[in-house]
């Protein structure tokens, strides 16, 4: 993770320091947020299940047999991949710096300008997916179950 960190946060400064290389300052941006949304997302939409299931009204139900397994929430986008994905897409970018080809003139602020657009429309549409279909992606919050206390 912390190499992830670092060395996006040396990317996004050196683009800065060295006034160029915004489209693929951009592009990386947009496949970071693409991941994320992968990342926020499940793997089965119940959106998709319940469109599949017409005289199913309630939308998806709880297990009724014992062959059948309950998983609340699966990733569409592991952990593991998520990270390794990231970091590999900024090596990339920070590969193509060393490019004159790739440093592409642009106004940068409605790149800036787009990015937190498309950034605030996609998240409110997730948001919105999430809250429909109660799933919370994160474990912060969630009720944790505690077992049977021992008796001695």
């Amino acid at each position: 993770m912390a190499v992830r960190l670092w060395s996006t946060l040396l990317l996004y400064l050196s683009d800065n320091g060295f006034a160029g290389w915004y489209i693929s300052c951009y592009a990386l941006a947009i496949f970071h947020l693409n991941l994320f949304i992968a990342f926020l997302s499940p793997k089965i939409d119940p959106s998709f299940e319940m469109s599949e299931s017409l005289d199913d009204e309630d939308g998806p139900a709880l297990p009724t047999n014992n062959n059948e397994e309950f998983r609340p929430f699966i990733r569409r986008l592991p952990e593991f991949k998520f990270w390794e994905q990231t970091v590999i897409s900024t090596l990339i970018a920070v590969f193509s710096t060393f490019f004159d080809c790739f440093n592409v003139p642009v106004f940068w602020p409605i790149l800036v300008m787009y990015f937190f657009i498309l950034f605030f429309l996609t998240m409110k549409r997730q948001i919105k997916h999430m809250i429909k279909f109660r799933y919370l992606p994160f474990t912060h919050g969630k009720t944790k179950y505690k077992g049977k206390p021992e008796v001695s």
